[in-house]
């Protein structure tokens, strides 16, 4: 879908679009933000008997036992992955033009899958059914319980096949959605005592406390997070994002868009002109590496090569829907913290 028809988009559909820099949405210091809706009600349920998983819109799902025949969100189906829980159908950006797997699908073996849908809007439902889905898992990008990805046409017939599980990435610092899918992973059989997991979580940890002590040490470092399409630029506010609200919390210091500008990005983003793109002086720069975005090594404009920290090379990539593993976030974090040790105040 192309950046440059975000006007003519649904306010899911202008996230979707790239638009959503405020799309990755972030629990103070290292420690997070509660769950508010409880997890597994029976660990280790994966091996025998019963399972239920109550998800953040407050729906608890039941089943004689734990589901094999998962369906989920590209991004969350990676996160999964790297706690040892396999899927079987995906749908969301899997693979790029050329074949290869797209950045949200992690480290899953994309030629493996069963891809339902790779774009906006697209979801194979009679694909879907073949499958025999015993649950289908999406994030929510909206306090209306409105599952990522799941076409607004088709969503009643998807809903039909099997329950789904929803984790809410909406108005929240992104410890919250880690720890929740830490517990589906639990629930659904990963092994969150091994090694990979553990340490990931320690590594994430590390990294935030980094990240706490160079913004600390840097406070005059501004940093803006943008995305960009053909015709628009867009400059993402803090809030709603977790992996902004997390920053912000550990005190980064953010370029804010006023909320009346962010208004036509649904609260998310401000959209400007590739003329009006030097609005805002940043000393660091986090683009958009979604494939939905045009990359910085392929803008062209002139407006955009003489803003100060793309010509003093302090851009640096900003997963916009990180994925939910904390092995996923901890680079994340890690990378931002070397960013403003390392940055030159040039804004």
């Amino acid at each position: 879908m192309s950046n440059a028809r975000t006007a003519r988009l649904s306010r899911r559909g202008l996230l979707a679009a790239g638009g959503a820099l405020g799309l990755g949405a972030l629990v103070t210091a290292c420690g997070g933000e509660d769950s508010k809706d409880g997890g597994s009600d029976a660990k280790g349920a994966a091996a025998s008997g019963p399972w239920s998983f109550k998800d953040d819109r407050g729906t608890t799902v039941k089943l004689d036992k734990a589901p094999a025949n998962i369906v989920a969100f590209t991004g969350v189906a990676a996160a999964l992955y790297d706690y040892g829980v396999e899927v079987k159908g995906v749908f969301g950006p899997t693979k790029t033009k050329d074949g290869k797997a797209d950045v949200q699908a992690g480290d899953m073996d994309v030629s493996k899958l069963t891809i339902l849908g790779n774009t906006w809007d697209q979801f194979n439902v009679e694909k879907y059914a073949a499958l025999a889905p015993d649950v289908l898992i999406s994030t929510m990008f909206d306090d209306a319980g409105t599952l990522w990805y799941v076409p607004e046409a088709s969503k009643d017939k998807i809903a039909k096949l099997a329950p789904s599980v929803g984790i809410s990435v909406y108005d929240r610092q992104i410890t919250a959605p880690l720890q929740r899918m830490w517990e589906l992973a639990e629930s659904l059989g990963g092994d969150m005592k091994a090694a990979k997991a553990t340490e990931a979580k320690k590594r994430f940890e590390a990294a935030s406390e980094r990240l706490r002590k160079a913004a600390k040490a840097h406070p005059d470092i501004k940093v803006m997070a943008g995305s960009a399409s053909q015709e628009l630029f867009y400059v993402s506010g803090t809030n709603l994002s977790v992996d902004l609200e997390y920053f912000k919390a550990l005190g980064v210091n953010f370029i804010e868009p006023p909320e009346k500008a962010k208004a036509q990005g649904g609260g998310w983003f401000e959209s400007l002109s590739w003329e009006n793109v030097d609005k805002y002086q940043a000393d660091i720069i986090m683009m958009d590496d979604r494939s939905s975005a045009i990359q910085p090594a392929d803008i062209t404009e002139a407006t955009w090569k003489r803003l100060p920290a793309v010509k003093a090379g302090q851009v640096v990539p900003r997963s916009a829907e990180p994925i939910l593993s904390y092995g996923k976030c901890a680079p994340l974090v890690e990378n931002l913290a070397k960013a403003i040790e390392t940055a030159k105040k040039v804004g």
